[in-house]
């Protein structure tokens, strides 16, 4: 049997669950489907009730038959690389990758498309966060600037953030949750959606890892800090000497509610961050259905890529 797994060939985080794949014997495919059908091929033969066929990528092919669980990890986009019609390339490649992908009967997915298109939007995630029991920072998306003001006064002090959670090809930047002064003009929203939500003044961040019924939690020591000593927003963008990870156990309280978004959502990976503010209240803030985890264990030492290893490996 095989395990495939789909993510670009820079994922460098991907290997250390390879590496574990392979300690175990595990057959893998490793494709990035940027890659079809120019570098990648693939064959899905539908007749007589059976559907048979394989996928290569160099010199390593796999038999659709053998599949028995997906990695969608952090993967290009089929038919990316066209050259002659590429918008047709690129929307045939998708249905025939991906349409053939999920017609395989009793593949474990992490996770399915359609799991992860349940939270692919942030208001929708949000209110599936609430739903679940969650706390979660009021939140707006506005393109009318009475509107942000309002919600300023309102809600204040905000932080802004990206719609979509996106790093932006051209430039490419990102952009980090930065906080909003007081004083802000907010005509600048009318020129494109903006997201706006209350800064939780926090004493720690939280990442919980979860990999199907595992649950890997670590904590910042403090709310990271900036080459000043001041307190960061944002912990992607911190001083690296500033954030110190420690493992740490879900508070009784909060692994009910991971349990039941998991369980709405059907994810079998996610990665919840959450903001401990001074009270002690653990704020929702995102769950990314392809977050990092190699960071958080060489960090703490959490056997994060064994576990995903284990669940890819017992499809």
């Amino acid at each position: 049997m095989t395990v495939l797994i789909l993510t670009s060939a820079e994922d460098v985080t991907a290997d250390m669950v390879v590496d574990r794949l392979a300690a175990m014997d595990v057959q893998v495919l490793r494709v990035d489907p940027a890659g079809f059908p120019q570098q990648v091929t693939l064959t899905a033969r539908y007749a007589s009730g059976t559907l048979t066929g394989r996928v290569t990528a160099g010199h390593r092919t796999a038999d659709l038959r053998e599949i028995r669980s997906i990695w969608v990890r952090r993967p290009g986009a089929p038919g990316s690389g066209g050259q002659v019609q590429p918008g047709w390339v690129a929307v045939e490649s998708d249905h025939a990758w991906y349409g053939t992908l999920r017609a395989l009967p009793g593949v474990r997915w992490m996770n399915h498309p359609e799991a992860t298109a349940a939270c692919r939007y942030k208001m929708r995630q949000l209110v599936l966060a609430e739903s679940a029991g969650f706390t979660v920072p009021a939140t707006v998306f506005t393109t009318v600037p009475a509107d942000a003001r309002g919600f300023a006064d309102d809600h204040g002090p905000l932080v802004c953030k990206s719609v979509s959670g996106r790093a932006p090809n051209d430039p490419p930047l990102a952009l980090p949750t930065t906080p909003v002064p007081g004083d802000a003009d907010f005509a600048p929203v009318a020129a494109a959606p903006t997201c706006l939500q209350t800064r939780i003044d926090k004493q720690a961040d939280v990442r919980v890892t979860v990999v199907g019924s595992d649950i890997f939690c670590a904590r910042t020591d403090d709310a990271a800090t900036d080459r000043a000593g001041h307190r960061e927003v944002d912990w992607r963008y911190a001083d690296p000497r500033s954030v110190r990870w420690r493992a740490t156990h879900v508070p009784s309280h909060i692994r009910p509610k991971i349990d039941a978004f998991m369980n709405a959502t059907g994810l079998a990976y996610g990665a919840f961050d959450f903001a401990v503010a001074e009270d002690g209240t653990w704020y929702f803030l995102e769950c990314n259905t392809s977050g990092q985890f190699g960071f958080i264990e060489l960090a703490t030492g959490l056997p994060v890529s064994q576990s995903i290893a284990d669940w890819l490996a017992a499809g």
